[in-house]
């Protein structure tokens, strides 16, 4: 009988938004469907997240703003990732993100993003078929 790895995620919060409503949402619904899950915070700098995820060697990096910060610090955080070898992380963005961004989002390395009203169970399920 093989037991099915449990993945590692980490639920980040970067740059100055200070609300994380919907970040703790995702990280219980992440937790709930098994998943081992390490929340970073409010403001976080992009070398504090690239730093944490790297340390936790998590299978998934979530990225959560609603700052209007995201066309910055997310290609930042991919940019970091790659330079110290993380570019195996499976990174996703979520948030207030208008759908004009996403392309040069996904540009930049991150898989998919998710935008406010998106089910958990989707995020959940694009975890589990796409975190290595």
């Amino acid at each position: 009988m093989s037991q099915e790895k449990i993945i590692r995620v980490m639920v980040a919060k970067p740059g100055l938004d200070g609300h994380d409503r919907g970040a703790k949402v995702i990280a219980r619904a992440l937790r709930d469907a098994g998943m081992e899950v390490i929340y970073t915070g409010l403001r976080q700098t992009p070398e504090q997240i690239v730093t944490a995820a790297l340390q936790e060697d998590v299978a998934a990096l979530l990225l959560s703003i609603l700052s209007g910060a995201h066309n910055h610090l997310f290609p930042r955080v991919m940019q970091l990732l790659k330079e110290k070898g993380g570019e195996n992380i499976l990174v996703i963005g979520g948030g207030v993100i208008p759908q004009d961004d996403i392309p040069g989002l996904k540009n930049a390395g991150i898989r998919e993003i998710f935008g406010p009203g998106t089910s958990t169970e989707v995020i959940v399920n694009f975890i589990k078929e796409n975190a290595h």
